[in-house]
């Protein structure tokens, strides 16, 4: 087969005799096939292969990266039978089902899939590599198989082993923990834990509904469902879990937060991993969340979190007053911990003392003081807050001000010399003014104490191993906020997908930051009660950036695309 290929090509004259010898050796070294090794060189595309193998069979060709298909068509075949046979099903019309194949003429293999389906098969012809990644893709990398070999030694456990016991019943603790313990739900767990890792997720949802059981990753900031246990296990999984997190898994009504410490070895390096536990009592059952907490991912150089010059400008020079406060505000999950944990590391020198509240503390960092509060023995922000004022703090971080105590004792500390960092949750920089004050904080308090806000949001970016130039239409352009001169000019990119970014076409997060300095003028408009919106509209006279121009910037660099930036911010 390869010299036919090879004649093929070179009958066609897209190939010299030379450059198909070269390729012949090549192969002989590295293995596989001719005709990967001619595109491996660049001597032919994929679609000259294709055309020449459809030539050669006498049947259609198909590019499957051009191809969506549909889960119910995926779903008549068996994930291990498409990887032994390397083809994939792509459409059914009436009796008769469509596959793509590398090698048409493999009758064992259409004999297998008319047996398996029922269908009478139609093959067309796709190369090798793209069959490849779209077997990964619709039936999952090689670790989901080995995530399916688990679940196949689950399918064997004794359903009488795992009984579903009521509320109004008795909990037998120890039955619980035989079953937490039984080889096939530990494997599973471990996997689960260790599956994240590999797949850059930074959380683990796992969830029961009345009929399911599901478990979903959060990969750049989006839920992607990774597997479907079977129902009967939540009760193992979940014991497994709390045991892992030295929770008290005979409590089954009341919310519980741990943390599970384990040490692996990755890419053939040993490696410490942290997960934050929360579990939730919900209608059918815990539901479970954990947060990654990976020390190697968290970034703590400000220059490439994604402010702008600017913006970077204004919270240097806010983190390094001797006094005063800065506040990061924005949703769950928006990065403001990863902000002011790397704005302390820029500050943490041998000669300033360095204390934070913090609830749960994530990161452990060297040389500054870091409390963990416990609410259930009444060390709370504002508890905490009080010690340190005793402990000669230069800079004090504060988790969250979530009520009037906290906000009141920050704001004093403050004002009495000391350099205040903390977070709240508001949407945008100027109306964090508006909510401090309707926790009761007096308005020149405020104006007095606050220096700087930074509201901020996560995007994905554009994987840069597969990013390709996209073509969007100018409206589009001009409907995001793009001026009429600039957005013909404007050059747009979009991930096509690959192995690195798992066919997602994004890899990795940046950042979008509005930073509102408080300047006089601002300081004159909070004592006369502005509101939010006459706040923002003095700040961006005086040259704040806000969200969207800040996702603006990344799309005219190349960084992100429209959707993403319209996903988190608003004209």
């Amino acid at each position: 087969m390869p010299l036919k290929i090879g004649e093929l090509l070179l009958k066609a004259q897209l190939i010299t005799e030379d450059q198909l010898e070269k390729s012949l050796e090549d192969q002989k070294q590295t293995g596989g096939r001719v005709g990967q090794q001619l595109v491996k060189n660049g001597f032919v595309s994929e679609e000259d292969i294709l055309d020449c193998l459809s030539q050669q069979y006498g049947v259609p060709s198909i590019n499957l990266r051009h191809f969506d298909i549909d889960d119910t068509i995926i779903r008549l075949i068996p994930a291990d039978v498409a990887r032994k046979y390397e083809f994939i099903p792509v459409s059914k019309t009436g009796a008769t089902l469509t596959v793509a194949m590398s090698d048409p003429t493999n009758v064992f293999a259409m004999d297998d899939i008319t047996f398996i389906t029922g269908y009478r098969v139609e093959p067309v012809v796709a190369s090798e590599e793209s069959l490849r990644e779209a077997i990964d893709k619709y039936f999952g990398t090689t670790h989901a198989i080995e995530l399916k070999k688990v679940m196949d030694d689950l399918s064997t456990v004794d359903e009488t082993s795992l009984e579903v016991l009521e509320e109004e019943e008795e909990l037998d603790i120890a039955d619980l923990e035989a079953s937490a313990d039984e080889a096939p739900v530990v494997r599973l767990v471990n996997l689960i834990l260790t599956d994240a890792l590999k797949r850059d997720a930074s959380d683990i949802h796992i969830e029961p509904y009345e009929k399911s059981y599901r478990v979903r990753f959060r990969i750049d900031g989006i839920l992607y469902e990774i597997m479907n246990p079977p129902l009967k296990l939540k009760d193992a999984i979940c014991s497994r879990i709390k045991i892992l997190a030295k929770l008290d898994i005979a409590e089954k009504r009341l919310p519980q937060d741990g943390r599970i410490k384990i040490k692996m070895k990755y890419k053939g390096k040993p490696k410490e991993l942290d997960y934050r536990v929360s579990t939730l009592p919900t209608l059918h059952g815990e539901k479970i969340v954990l947060r990654l907490l990976d020390k190697e991912n968290l970034m703590l150089d400000m220059t490439k979190l994604g402010f702008e010059k600017q913006s970077l400008k204004w919270f240097e020079e806010a983190i390094f007053s001797p006094y005063g406060m800065v506040l990061v505000t924005g949703p769950t999950g928006s990065g403001k911990t990863n902000s002011l944990y790397s704005a302390i590391s820029r500050i943490n020198t041998p000669e300033t003392n360095i204390m934070t509240a913090e609830d749960p503390v994530e990161f452990q960092l060297s040389g500054i003081n870091q409390v963990q509060m416990k609410e259930s023995i009444g060390l709370n922000f504002s508890a905490a807050l009080r010690a340190f004022l005793r402990q000669d703090p230069n800079i004090v971080l504060v988790g969250e001000i979530r009520d009037f105590e906290t906000a009141e004792i920050a704001i004093k500390a403050a004002l009495t010399g000391h350099l205040v960092l903390s977070t709240l949750h508001t949407n945008d920089a100027p109306s964090t003014i508006n909510r401090l004050m309707n926790m009761g904080i007096e308005p020149f308090l405020v104006a007095t104490s606050v220096n700087l806000i930074v509201a901020q949001r996560l995007i994905r970016r554009v994987c840069q191993k597969c990013k390709e130039v996209e073509d969007v239409p100018i409206q589009a352009l001009l409907n995001v906020g793009f001026s009429e001169s600039e957005a013909p000019n404007i050059q747009l990119y979009r991930g096509r997908g690959c192995e690195v970014c798992n066919q997602r076409g994004y890899k990795g997060r940046v950042g979008l930051f509005e930073v509102m300095k408080v300047t006089e003028d601002v300081r004159e408009l909070v004592l006369s009660g502005a509101s939010a919106i006459e706040l923002r509209r003095k700040a961006l006279e005086e040259g704040m950036i806000g969200l969207r121009e800040s996702g603006l910037q990344k799309i005219r660099e190349g960084v992100t695309t429209i959707e993403e930036v319209v996903r988190e911010s608003v004209l």
